[in-house]
């Protein structure tokens, strides 16, 4: 089945704006990935972002990845990027939000606040729409067709 990358790619931003959790990690150092919020800017495109605190593990910056699983399991997504702390007051305004503040006693001025910039690179996406008849299949065990699968797609960008 052919990808329609340009759906992969608007679900998503979707899918992350109602469930915003990230699996996000430095490729070069060995250490594990951590959870952490994503704030999305619809501005910024193949940017996210995330309030860390600048002892993090993260802070340090430089090649990333991060991985996406939709709050209904059934979308996937791996994205490969670099990561930088980039204190753009403007951007800890924007993205400012009472969840954010809870980490952060101080608020904006936190002496232990840092704003991540994830830009990412490439992506890996995908989304498990299976036909009624490979989930009845599922079910039972039975061998699943190509068709009856979903899509998947290798981009250079996650704009629509």
């Amino acid at each position: 089945m052919m990808a329609d990358e340009t759906q992969l790619k608007r679900d998503l931003w979707k899918r992350m704006a109602s469930s915003p959790f990230l699996m996000i990690g430095l490729t070069e150092t060995g250490q594990h990935s951590e959870p952490l919020t994503a704030q999305l800017d619809e501005d910024q495109i193949d940017t996210i972002w995330f309030f860390i605190g600048k002892d993090n593990r993260l802070a340090k910056g430089g090649k990333a990845m991060a991985q996406f699983v939709s709050k209904g399991h059934d979308y996937f997504a791996c994205l490969s990027g670099s990561a930088k702390v980039h204190n753009d007051f403007a951007m800890i305004e924007k993205l400012w939000s009472r969840q954010v503040e809870a980490w952060f006693p101080g608020g904006k001025d936190d002496p232990n606040l840092a704003l991540l910039r994830f830009d990412i690179d490439s992506a890996e996406l995908w989304e498990a729409d299976m036909s009624i008849s490979g989930k009845v299949k599922m079910l039972f065990g039975a061998k699943i067709n190509p068709s009856e699968e979903g899509s998947h797609a290798k981009v250079g960008t996650t704009a629509g």
